[in-house]
C-alpha cells in the first residue's frame, strides 16, 4: 500500500494544488509479449511441431498450465499500485506471441484474474510460425465498438517467411473516451537487423495509413499504437514512418508521442541481446492524449513493469528479463519481454 499512496500523491502533485479538490479516476493500458504462448494440439496449418509433446522442447500440460498461471500473476498486478483506487489493473491489455484465442480463454479463467472478466478481440493471421496478437480489455471500463485486422505485405527479401503477424485495430470507448488502439508485432531481427527493416517499415506505414484514414475522417483521434515493435524508439521505423516524437514540446496537432524514447536514450529496456538493452516494446500514444485542458483521459507517465521476480538471477542471461525456454530446455520464467503500461487520468 505504500508504493501506491505514493504514486497517488506524486499525481495530485504534478496536478497542482487545486488537486485534492477534484477526483480523478486513473485507467491502466498496457502491453505484454507473452513469448511463445502455445497450446499442447497440433495445428497442421502452422509450424508448431517446436512446442508439442513429442516435439524438441517436449512441451506438454504441465508445462502449459505452469505457463498460463505463471502469466496470470504478472497480468494480476501490472498497475494495480497506481493508486489505492485502481485494483483491476490493467483496463486494456495488447498482447503477443500467442497461438490462438485457446490459449486467451485459458489465461483470463485463472483464479488470479477471473474476477476482472477479461473479454477477448483476437483474429487469426497467415504468420508462418502462428503467432498472432490479441487484445485482453475489462468491460467495466472499456467497450469494443469495432474491430478488425491489418493486412501487413512483407516487402520481397526482407524475410525467409512470406507472412507476419497482422496488426489489430479495435475502436473502443474508454469510460466516455473514443479511442483508436492499434496491437502490432512488427516482424523479427532475424536475418539481420538491416536486412529485415524493410518489413518493420511495411508494418509502420500500415499503422500509419490507418491512424491517418481515421483522422481524414473525423478529425484528429484518440490513438494508443501498442506493441513488440521489434525496433527502438529512435529506429526509422518509428521515428520517420510513424513520426512519433520523442518529447512533448515537439508534437504538433495530429502527431504522435513515445514516451519510451528518453528512458530507451538513459539505457532502460525490456528485453536483452548481446549485452545491450533494447526497448521493443512501447505503448505510443496521439496528441489529443496530451491536452491536460479536457474532460477525457490524457497522459500521466509510463512505465515498464520490471519486478524483482522477472528478472533472470543466473546463468548466461542474468539480468534480463527470466525467460520461458533457454534453448530448447524449460526455464520456467515468465516471458524474455518485460511488460509496459501507461497510466491515463482523468
Amino acid at each position: 500500500m505504500k508504493k501506491a499512496t505514493t504514486f497517488f500523491v506524486s499525481i495530485l502533485f504534478f496536478l497542482g494544488v487545486t488537486a485534492q479538490k477534484k477526483d480523478y479516476k486513473i485507467a491502466i493500458v498496457g502491453f505484454y509479449n507473452l513469448e511463445n504462448f502455445y497450446d499442447t494440439v497440433n495445428n497442421t496449418t502452422v509450424n508448431d511441431e517446436e512446442f508439442l509433446p513429442e516435439g524438441p522442447r517436449s512441451y506438454n500440460g504441465k508445462i502449459y498450465w505452469d505457463k498460463v498461471g505463471k502469466l496470470a500473476k504478472v497480468i494480476s498486478e501490472i498497475g494495480v499500485d497506481a493508486s489505492p483506487a485502481s485494483p483491476d489493473g490493467a483496463a486494456i491489455l495488447g498482447v503477443a506471441e500467442i497461438e490462438n484465442d485457446t490459449v486467451l480463454h485459458d489465461l483470463i479463467k485463472h483464479p488470479l484474474i477471473a474476477r476482472r472478466n477479461y473479454q477477448i478481440v483476437h483474429y487469426d493471421s497467415k504468420d508462418a510460425r502462428g503467432v498472432d496478437v490479441g487484445l485482453l480489455y475489462n468491460p467495466k471500463y472499456f467497450k469494443v465498438l469495432e474491430s478488425k485486422p491489418l493486412y501487413v505485405q512483407l516487402p520481397y527479401g526482407s524475410k525467409a517467411a512470406s507472412y507476419t503477424r497482422d496488426i489489430l485495430w479495435v475502436k473502443g470507448e474508454l469510460d466516455g473516451d473514443i479511442i483508436h488502439v492499434y496491437v502490432n508485432h512488427w516482424p523479427s531481427r532475424s536475418g539481420g537487423e538491416k536486412r529485415s527493416a524493410p518489413g518493420r517499415a511495411a508494418a509502420a506505414q500500415v499503422a500509419k495509413n490507418h491512424i491517418d484514414s481515421i483522422k481524414n475522417a473525423d478529425g484528429a483521434q484518440k490513438v494508443i499504437l501498442m506493441g513488440d515493435l521489434n525496433d527502438d524508439p529512435v529506429s526509422a521505423s518509428v521515428t520517420d514512418v510513424l513520426g512519433a516524437k520523442g518529447k512533448i514540446k515537439d508534437v504538433k496537432a495530429g502527431e504522435l508521442f513515445n514516451p519510451w524514447y528518453e528512458m530507451y536514450r538513459n539505457g532502460i529496456g525490456t528485453l536483452g541481446y548481446n549485452d545491450a538493452w533494447n526497448l521493443f516494446d512501447q505503448i505510443i500514444i496521439s496528441e489529443p492524449f496530451l491536452n491536460k485542458d479536457q474532460a477525457g483521459y490524457r497522459f500521466y507517465k509510463q512505465y515498464i513493469f520490471n519486478r524483482d521476480y522477472l528478472t533472470e538471477n543466473i546463468g548466461r542471461y542474468k539480468g534480463y528479463p527470466m525467460r520461458t525456454w533457454d534453448g530448447m530446455s524449460y526455464r520456467g520464467g515468465y516471458s524474455d519481454h518485460f511488460p509496459t503500461y501507461i497510466v491515463l487520468i482523468k
